[in-house]
């Protein structure tokens, strides 16, 4: 991992987020990117008089100097690379173009916190760039904060063995030297015959990961609960879990309309940084 993307409104849930790309940039030797979004919404009167358009020019200018002010400031405090990047729309559609024209390894933002109005807005943009699904993504709560990550949970229902998938989560606790668990998550709505495979096949997939990635002493456990959220919470506050991480997947209309995902619901819960990546599903 080479390459950070930090997208950034200025706002103290994202401030929170950049310290600790910043931590993570100076452990691991990577490069990072400073992006931020905005979109004015206007409308053809307020564009044929050219009033969205110079409120446009303002704001694009007062944010370019932001940006500069921070990537100045970072570069005198620490030894990191710093790119900026300014785009005129919604974050969504920005992180969408950029990561098409260059190779992000991760991306580090905020997510939802206590915090205010604006806050809250920000979380939002989290679970949606979480389902974007082209980068993995590191979100990291608002009331968070920095310490070296000691202990990751990767918490599945699917059994996950893709390498292209995997590798991004053992790779990532591998540069912190973080050590890894697993917890495979079996919902209350599953059949009975869900619940039993997955109390069977746990451990043994236990024994796969630990074999392939060379991970030492590695535990599984079977969570069960009608609630994702405080199971997993309870989980990672009992076993001092830094980092959880969970695989984000392609699901039809239905299914997200009454199956809302849980890493993106997670995003809005978590108390510790979460790590969202994408199944390789080629």
């Amino acid at each position: 991992m080479k390459k950070i993307l930090v997208p950034t409104d200025f706002s103290t849930c994202a401030a929170n987020a950049m310290d600790f790309a910043i931590q993570t940039a100076k452990i691991i030797q990577a490069e990072i990117t400073l992006l931020h979004a905005f979109d004015l919404p206007g409308s053809m009167y307020t564009d044929y008089l050219g009033v969205n358009k110079e409120f446009r020019q303002i704001q694009w200018n007062e944010d370019a100097q932001r940006l500069t002010a921070m990537k100045e400031s970072i570069g005198q405090m620490y030894d990191i690379e710093v790119e900026t990047r300014l785009v005129a729309a919604p974050l969504k559609i920005a992180i969408d173009e950029i990561s098409k024209s260059e190779e992000y390894d991760l991306i580090i933002m905020g997510t939802l916190g206590a915090g205010g109005l604006k806050e809250k807005i920000w979380g939002s943009n989290t679970a949606d760039v979480i389902a974007l699904r082209s980068i993995p993504v590191l979100a990291i709560p608002y009331d968070y904060k920095w310490k070296k990550p000691e202990k990751f949970l990767l918490a599945t229902g699917n059994f996950e063995k893709e390498p292209a998938t995997l590798d991004n989560i053992f790779e990532l606790a591998g540069l912190f030297l973080a050590h890894v668990d697993v917890a495979v998550f079996t919902d209350e709505h599953d059949e009975p015959a869900t619940f039993i495979d997955h109390a069977h096949n746990a451990p043994y997939y236990g024994e796969i990961l630990a074999k392939k990635y060379n991970e030492q002493g590695l535990h599984t456990v079977q969570l069960f609960g009608k609630h994702l959220e405080k199971s997993l919470q309870e989980y990672i506050d009992d076993n001092n879990i830094d980092v959880l991480a969970m695989i984000t997947y392609k699901r039809g209309f239905w299914d997200r309309l009454f199956h809302p995902s849980y890493t993106k619901r997670m995003s809005y819960h978590t108390k510790v940084p979460l790590l969202a990546v994408p199944a390789d599903e080629k």
